[in-house]
């Protein structure tokens, strides 16, 4: 399992072909109390860097994009009913959506965890 992060902080999870996207607890600290997200519908193709969902907090509305290139093949439906695991659990329970990559080579473009670190360090 292998976790590649962007500059606009969401984060990719491999799991065999499928990656597990979200965004980071960076991300979700920065927006403040989520009251929804708006996840794409199964099937979709995506490209690296479009949209692929929004976010709603009390602060902001924010765009989703998707690190990788791929076909959606599963959404978080338990998003719909509770928006707030995106703050309480970015990582694992309030993930967005699994994608079937269809280019692996993309996540070399993106930062491993070592590097998400170093970033964070010059972003804050």
């Amino acid at each position: 399992m292998t976790t590649r992060y962007t500059k606009s902080h969401e984060y990719v999870r491999v799991e065999g072909g499928t990656g597990v996207v979200g965004i980071t607890d960076y991300a979700q600290s920065q927006l403040g109390d989520v009251v929804f997200v708006e996840l794409p519908p199964m099937g979709q193709t995506l490209s690296k860097g479009a949209e692929a969902a929004t976010v709603e907090s009390v602060k902001a509305a924010a765009e989703v994009n998707a690190p990788v290139s791929g076909e959606v093949v599963e959404v978080n439906s338990a998003l719909a009913d509770s928006p707030s695991l995106v703050n309480e659990d970015p990582s694992g329970k309030g993930w967005f959506l699994k994608i079937k990559l269809s280019d692996a080579a993309e996540l070399d473009s993106l930062m491993d965890e070592d590097a998400y670190r170093e970033f964070l360090k010059a972003v804050s």
